[in-house]
């Protein structure tokens, strides 16, 4: 027997669900455990349970490494894997990857740049929970160069929504374009900080996610490396985790 496992982190592992998602299936009556309906919180053992979603079989992955991509997301795809409108999406852009590979968080349609994408469900968990930020770089050209002022009221803590905002790094690159990095992801925030102290925004793309730089041609993608991958989980783990 191997050790048991709560069913939300199962589905996880197996890449067929995030945690969350899994909880909804199992909260709706979709998942089985050896002929029954699971409970959220249930717990299995992946070796010899048998666990169905909608009526199919959900096997353990036995030692296959899950694949991870870096993938320079150019303007007008959307950041998911399908989109009721029609709209082309960055899942298009990696369909020679061979494995249904799912976005971690999102880029805008309008915004550029690194996105990872991946079949690793609590590698995507960790990366695009709260307490698991790793910071993101981006470079934001702007219509016009910012005033001083501007720079230290993008700097100085902000609301958006009544939601207080982690403090960010600003610094100029160029009389037009600043590097911003975001500690969170919140929707459209830099866009939206930009214009709520007089700034537009017109080109965002994001470089690195902590010291993952971009370094693939637009609309191109590569494979993570191992020591890669192993970077974002030592750097995603909670702070109370870390030793």
């Amino acid at each position: 027997m191997s050790e048991p496992v709560r069913l939300q982190k199962f589905f996880s592992d197996c890449g067929i669900l995030s945690r969350r998602a899994a909880e909804a299936e199992i909260a709706a009556g979709n998942v089985q455990i050896n002929g029954r309906t699971a409970a959220v919180g249930d717990k299995i053992d992946p070796e010899t349970d048998i666990v169905k979603y909608k009526g199919n079989r959900i096997l353990p992955h036995r030692n296959i490494p899950k694949r991870t991509v870096m993938l320079n997301k150019p303007r007008g795809y959307v950041s998911s894997a399908k989109d009721e409108k029609g709209r082309k999406t960055v899942t298009d852009l990696v369909r020679d990857a061979g494995v249904r590979l799912y976005p971690i968080g999102r880029l805008d349609m309008d915004s550029e740049g690194l996105l990872l994408l991946t079949e690793d469900g609590e590698l995507a968990n960790r990366l695009t929970h709260p307490r698991h930020e790793i910071p993101k770089i981006y470079h934001v050209t702007l219509t016009a160069p910012p005033t001083q002022d501007q720079l230290a009221l993008l700097a100085a803590p902000m609301e958006l929504d009544g939601y207080k905002l982690l403090p960010i790094g600003v610094r100029t690159i160029e009389p037009d374009t600043l590097e911003i990095t975001l500690y969170e992801g919140r929707n459209r925030q830099i866009r939206r900080m930009c214009n709520a102290v007089g700034l537009t925004v017109k080109r965002l793309r994001r470089i690195a996610i902590g010291g993952l730089k971009l370094d693939v041609p637009p609309a191109k993608w590569r494979e993570l490396t191992a020591d890669e991958i192993a970077y974002l989980y030592a750097n995603s783990t909670p702070r109370n985790e870390r030793k």
